[in-house]
């Protein structure tokens, strides 16, 4: 479409990821190549009719997965300006075919789109009516002036809705809605907010920040076995379960979460995991669908100001409010110790926002508030300016004696980060916290008891009743779930209000029995365990075969083919004991405590899984032949000749079939041949590189500071050398750092002005985007080293790698 310009800014359509230059977007409609529609028109004829829903072919440069036709891989084109078609794909159902007669016909442009493996949730564009502008249809009836009034009252309540919502009820249907909080936890939101309208239809995905939840819920509210995904913490739960409430939606929609907030217990809870990573938002939306309705109480609160008694003085203070944040929480309530840090980290981030972008910042700034309150005891006497009063029985006697600093109103199991507070109870009198039972759990804790609280311990356990009485005889902070203030003095009467329908996040149906078979005997499985370093995680994640190449033999479990991930951790950790413990000779580095399992079956590529969520995954659903784990701080060095076994708790060495020729001569010549890579690199040696390379020499291979061939190269200016490595090494090197920078080579040959490489690099697909240790583009460098055109250039390929980074396409 760019036909009077091939430079310039480029938009790219979310929806059906069509890239196109900002003044070509007109000739996109005049050609008759549009995006693929979420809406239809209200004529006069369809307005009542079911449309036919059609594919949206859309030609691709880059296709992942393989052709439906065929079922052969599409051969991808890593020249940066490759103009050539290899794929046609449809934008809602992801069938995809080669671009060649033998694959696609012409007859397969008029088929019916079934909407691919999300039909059940996806709101096809049939049901989303776009109203008419006032006068486009006129009735032949004539109206009466009653009639014309009560028309007029209802067009300016219409006036504000561009569409309605006209759906055809299915029992197979489970239409789902997406809102997104993009300022919840680590700004993740942007990014989802791409992936679902790729994955759904763009009306059904819902930005907050752009007027909340109202306008969404409101169109959709008649919809029939409606579903909600919340993405965001626990605020954002809250926050649509009231709209919900207020609107009067019956029945209510249940409502699943994506955490990307900072705590996320309402998400551990339900089974969601306390914090997104990368898992595949497609496995997402499945679970979505397929989870099972749940309750969750909700409480009212009411506040009513007291007058100070006991001869207690009120100063006045600043920040000081006489109503709570919310009047209703689905978590907790707690006021003292906990609540303190809370507003401090709100005032702290209301302040500066820029310094709380990351889940772990805001962690990290909870863990030093918290323990600067630890060590002031700035709520010592606490317990003597409250009265508790729960289902009539007057506890405050109690938590005076307890000497309590910080009491908590639970309503949930999980509290600040997946703790839990009232933990596993044997007492008489205690029953097991659930979320759904009507009670609510009064824990007090002491400084000791939030210290312990992280390593397993909990508070102390007061009460299980339905209703509170809570009177403060001075100001103090509160918070509920997660939202902090500071209350005046004041009587915080708590009551039952509701249940709300929730999803929770299933086992994984693959390896369930069916109904009608016969109950199996489990079998043992004999898995070997293989490890992956984050460096090579996040370079080759989208690469199964080269990440498994990649990875490091640990050892060798056996275990039943029925269990989950928590009972295979438990066989990893013995294997771990044994290397600690010196039972055996092995050169193998101690797991991080911080690995994590990978799923390397489900999807295209590797993904992981959340250690909250291990229980709801089977061995096998995760796993075919090998089980591969990410550990954060592995160091990539040459494997060990042996690992471990471990059988019924017992561990043996085993050899490594890819060691069990091991010959000293052979690592020493290619020792030698690494040196002499690196040093004819540096030189321009171009005839000694490739007889290195015929010898079997490595040109991934890196120096001491982690610099490649292709670093030294591109720094030094030998063209030949670098036009030699681009042909022949793993695409993987063009965006490899060094350890002391982090930079690449790009990076290099901008710093020292070699122009000509830099074009090479960037044809090549180099990243333009990558960024070093001090936040440093390839353009930034070319700055610093005032070569204002090279930057231009830059800048302009910076700008369309970003647009078309994921998929170049053009419409069909």
């Amino acid at each position: 479409y760019c036909i009077f310009q091939k430079t310039g800014p480029r938009k790219k359509c979310i929806a059906c990821k069509i890239v196109a230059h900002t003044a070509c977007i007109g000739l996109l409609e005049q050609k008759n190549l549009r995006c693929k529609p979420s809406f239809r028109e209200a004529g006069v004829r369809n307005y009542r009719e079911q449309t036919f829903m059609r594919h949206h072919w859309v030609h691709r440069r880059r296709q992942e997965g393989k052709c439906k036709q065929c079922s052969k891989s599409f051969q991808q084109r890593f020249a940066f300006q490759s103009k050539d078609i290899i794929a046609i794909s449809c934008s809602w159902c992801k069938a995809a075919h080669h671009n060649k007669t033998t694959c696609f016909m012409m007859q397969q442009i008029e088929e019916q789109c079934t909407l691919g493996i999300h039909a059940g949730i996806i709101i096809p564009p049939s049901w989303i009516i776009k109203l008419p502008k006032k006068g486009s249809f006129k009735s032949s009836i004539r109206a009466s002036k009653k009639r014309k009034a009560s028309l007029k009252k209802r067009r300016s309540r219409d006036d504000a809705k561009p569409f309605i919502i006209k759906p055809i009820p299915s029992p197979l249907l489970k239409p789902l809605l997406v809102f997104i909080n993009p300022k919840s936890g680590g700004n993740q939101g942007a990014k989802l907010m791409h992936k679902f309208c790729w994955l759904l239809n763009p009306r059904q995905v819902f930005d907050l920040a752009q007027g909340g939840p109202r306008f969404g819920l409101e169109l959709y509210k008649k919809v029939p076995n409606l579903r909600i995904l919340a993405c965001g913490g626990d605020g954002t739960v809250g926050w649509i379960l009231s709209t919900i409430d207020s609107l009067n939606i019956s029945p209510p929609p249940p409502v699943a979460v994506v955490p990307i907030g900072t705590g996320n217990d309402l998400g551990r809870t339900l089974n969601w995991g306390g914090g997104y990573t990368d898992e595949p938002i497609s496995k997402i939306l499945c679970n979505v669908e397929e989870g099972q309705v749940v309750q969750l109480d909700r409480w009212n609160l009411v506040v009513e100001s007291t007058i100070s008694t006991g001869g207690d003085v009120i100063e006045p203070e600043d920040g000081l409010v006489d109503a709570l944040p919310l009047n209703v929480f689905n978590n907790y309530f707690s006021l003292g110790a906990d609540a303190h840090v809370a507003l401090e980290f709100h005032e702290s981030r209301e302040a500066n926002p820029e310094k709380f972008n990351s889940r772990f910042r805001n962690k990290m700034f909870y863990a030093g508030a918290g323990g600067r309150d630890l060590l002031k005891r700035s709520w010592k006497g606490f317990a003597d300016h409250i009265k508790l009063v729960c289902d009539g029985v007057d506890l405050t006697q109690k938590i005076q004696d307890m000497k309590i600093h910080c009491l908590l109103i639970l309503n949930i199991p999980r509290y600040a980060s997946g703790t839990l507070p009232w933990g596993n109870p044997n007492a008489v009198g205690f029953e097991p916290q659930r979320h759904d039972d009507g009670f609510l759990e009064i824990v007090g804790f002491t400084y000791s008891s939030l210290a312990t609280l992280y390593v397993g311990g909990h508070g102390e356990r007061l009460m299980q009743c339905r209703e509170v009485k809570l009177t403060t005889y001075k100001s103090m902070p509160m918070q509920v779930d997660g939202e902090p203030c500071k209350l005046r003095p004041s009587c915080i009467k708590i009551c039952f209000r509701n249940q709300a329908n929730m999803v929770m996040k299933p086992k994984r149906r693959g390896s369930m029995p069916i109904a009608n078979d016969p109950p199996s005997v489990p079998e043992r499985l004999r898995i070997q365990v293989s490890r992956i370093s984050m460096t090579d995680y996040e370079t080759l994640h989208y690469d199964k075969d080269k990440l498994r190449d990649a990875s490091i033999p640990l050892g060798i479990i056996v275990v039943e083919n029925n269990a989950d991930l928590e009972q295979v951790r438990s066989q990893i950790d013995k294997i771990q004991e044994s290397l600690k413990n010196g039972q055996h000779n092995s050169d193998n580095q101690e797991l991080s405590p911080k690995w994590c399992f990978l799923d390397s079956t489900t999807a295209e590529r590797f993904f992981r899984i959340d250690k909250a969520q291990e229980h709801l995954h089977y061995i096998t659903d995760i796993s075919s032949e090998d089980l591969y784990i990410l550990d954060p701080d592995l160091v990539t060095v040459s494997r060990s000749s042996t690992f471990l076994k471990v059988e019924n708790g017992h561990s043996s060495p085993t050899n490594n079939n890819n060691t069990e020729n091991y010959q000293p001569d052979q690592e020493k010549e290619n020792g030698n041949l690494y040196f002499l890579l690196i040093d004819a690199a540096k030189r321009g040696d171009i005839r000694k590189v490739m007889e290195v390379y015929h010898h079997g020499g490595q040109l991934l291979a890196a120096d001491q500071y982690g610099m490649t061939a292709l670093h030294h190269s591109a720094r030094f200016g030998h063209k030949n050398i670098v036009s030699f490595l681009i042909a022949n090494a793993p695409p993987v090197i063009l965006d490899m750092v060094d350890h002391e920078k982090g930079q690449t080579a790009l990076h290099k040959a901008a710093w020292y002005q070699r122009r000509t490489i830099c074009h090479m690099l960037v044809d090549a697909g180099a990243s333009l985007t990558r960024t070093d240790y001090q936040g440093n583009t390839p353009r930034q460098q070319a700055l610093k080293a005032e070569d204002k055109e090279l930057a231009a250039y830059l800048e302009n390929q910076e700008h369309f790698q970003l647009v078309s980074s994921e998929d170049q396409e053009t419409a069909v």
